[in-house]
């Protein structure tokens, strides 16, 4: 029997100021994988899942299904429910809006649909809770993943003191996701280690309908390695009651209804990992001191959008000026940019159509 389904995940935001590896925001800009499968005719001979990708990223994507990031966190999930191969007749579609190596979530909307893909291929109906659990033996920040997951503005951790959440954080990747030789194949990596239960948790806050997001996207990648590179091993007591002030206002500022514009955009001022990586964004700080609530009626905010390049802004109007502000800011550092005005938006979806 021929099966048909279809998974979205959103991009997101992580950090949003003050929230460094703690919130995240979930934004409509979609990865989608338009999935069918067709059994072939009895004694034919087994072909690997077909991969079509479109959209962003579409010339770097690898589309061998044992190497593509997405298939590969399906392959985990299938073979830890004892499924050691892809089904026969699988054909993938991605079509990606989400721009790669911009702090946007593109990986972790990877992961999510890789874990979702599984899920729905083997029927597993696995709860919120366990597809979260595998999303983070992938992707250890919980920030990107529970957003892309469950949508909206939410709240997560990892539980690092707990047993078996230590054990899986000890669990190297390449034993969850091997980097494939150039000669590997459906036989590499066939017994991964299972996921403990309950690794993250999440709160979802509550987030105004008035409330949009200005994504400012430099024309240039950053990876989240390098990102984390610059940042010190310890900070001072100082800088961290400073974050942790402001997240405490800031998870109750956004939901708020009309927004308080001098509240937030003081409560969405950091000191752990924006000052860090200015070096890395030319025109980071001109655009997050520059522009303010005075300067652009409407404003809310600004924030270094996950680890960057691409700046946040949080406002209810005005926002093709903020952008194009911004743009000007930005350009006079060399930096040419894009942006989108973007909702915050529900979780991923998975709907299913069996012929």
């Amino acid at each position: 029997m021929s099966r048909s389904f279809t998974i979205r995940v959103p991009a997101t935001s992580a950090n949003i100021g003050p929230g460094f590896d703690v919130v995240g925001l979930s934004l409509s800009l979609y990865l989608t994988l338009s999935v069918t499968l067709t059994p072939p005719p009895p004694a034919s001979h087994p072909t690997p899942p077909s991969i079509r990708y479109t959209g962003e990223g579409a010339d770097e994507v690898p589309l061998d299904a044992y190497k593509n990031l997405t298939t590969r966190v399906a392959l985990y999930v299938l073979r830890c429910h004892g499924v050691a191969s892809f089904p026969p007749g699988l054909a993938v579609h991605a079509h990606n809006e989400i721009p790669f190596g911009r702090g946007l979530g593109s990986s972790g909307a990877a992961v999510v649909a890789g874990v979702l893909l599984g899920d729905a291929l083997a029927r597993l109906r696995l709860p919120p809770a366990r597809v979260l659990d595998f999303a983070l033996m992938v992707e250890r920040h919980p920030d990107n993943v529970t957003a892309a997951l469950v949508g909206g503005f939410v709240g997560s951790y990892l539980r690092e003191l707990d047993p078996a959440a230590t054990e899986a954080a000890s669990v190297p990747l390449s034993e969850v996701l091997p980097e494939y030789p150039p000669d590997a194949g459906e036989a590499w990596g066939t017994d991964p280690p299972q996921p403990p239960r309950g690794i993250g948790h999440f709160v979802r806050f509550g987030w105004s309908e008035s409330i949009k997001a200005v994504a400012i996207i430099p024309r240039f990648e950053l990876s989240t390695a390098r990102a984390r590179e610059v940042l010190p091993a310890s900070y001072s007591r100082k800088d961290v009651v400073f974050n942790l002030q402001r997240l405490a206002v800031l998870t109750t500022a956004l939901a708020q209804t009309p927004p308080d514009p001098e509240l937030i955009y003081e409560a969405m001022k950091d000191k752990i990992h924006q000052p860090y990586r200015k070096e890395l964004i030319p025109g980071l700080p001109e655009v997050t001191s520059r522009m303010t609530p005075a300067s652009h009626p409407g404003l809310l905010g600004i924030c270094l959008s996950g680890a960057g390049p691409t700046i946040l802004a949080l406002a209810t109007s005005g926002f093709e000026s903020i952008a194009e502000d911004a743009r000007a800011i930005f350009r006079e550092k060399g930096v040419e940019v894009d942006w989108k005005l973007l909702s915050v938006v529900g979780g991923s979806s998975v709907e299913i159509n069996d012929a």
